[in-house]
């Protein structure tokens, strides 16, 4: 199983119209909005994107200890920083609702689900759209950080994910929370990845600014 016909959607929606507030369900429709447009503007598949959205938050609400016991008993390692703050696994259990409720089968729409919070070096382009479409939706705002990253996500899905994590960073930073390192390992994948994509289309483009000689006496 795992083709997205509108009959799975509408049940997808019934069953978040029982177990999310009208403001969340609305929020997962405007991520699978944005999802479609990157997948359609990157050239990715828009119906495992537009799945993966629809289904991303289906354990937002769940109780803190249930989504520990979840995610243990499917055998999933669970990071200190994830013991101290459960809602950080909603992404992972969410995945595996989709795949005991829904009967989603497709690795990649359940990796997307899996990593849209805290996101997960090497993510596949649908993870990256899942990703940035969660935290750049219209209903998040305009702030200009927020316009500058849905610039960045129409140009290159990498750029945008470790901006998008440096946005994370310092918003945790700045607030003296706890940061989960896997959010500095998306980081630091996707800036690489960007870094290389960037030398491959202008190879003579030096990787640094040379250094200036001193001018002799």
């Amino acid at each position: 199983m795992g083709e997205f016909t509108e009959a799975l959607r509408q049940r997808v929606l019934d069953w978040l119209s029982v177990n999310v507030p009208e403001s969340r369900l609305q929020h997962v429709v405007r991520v699978e909005e944005m999802a479609i447009a990157l997948a359609q503007h990157h050239q990715v598949d828009t119906t495992l994107a537009a799945q993966a959205a629809l289904m991303h938050d289906l354990a937002k609400y769940f109780k803190p200890q249930r989504l520990l016991a979840m995610a243990k008993a499917d055998g999933l390692a669970i990071d200190p920083v994830e013991e101290l703050n459960p809602h950080l696994l909603h992404a992972e259990v969410g995945a595996i609702v989709a795949r005991d409720e829904f009967g989603v089968d497709h690795p990649d729409v359940l990796a997307a689900i899996a990593d849209h919070t805290l996101g997960r070096p090497g993510m596949s382009p649908i993870s990256c759209i899942v990703f940035l479409a969660d935290s750049l939706e219209p209903g998040r705002g305009d702030a200009p950080e927020l316009i500058t990253l849905r610039q960045a996500s129409q140009e290159s899905l990498p750029k945008a994910v470790w901006m998008s994590a440096d946005c994370t960073l310092n918003h945790l930073i700045s607030r003296q929370r706890l940061i989960h390192p896997r959010v500095l390992l998306t980081r630091n994948w996707f800036m690489r990845e960007d870094t290389r994509t960037t030398q491959r289309r202008s190879p003579n483009r030096p990787s640094s600014p040379p250094i200036k000689q001193p001018r002799s006496a």
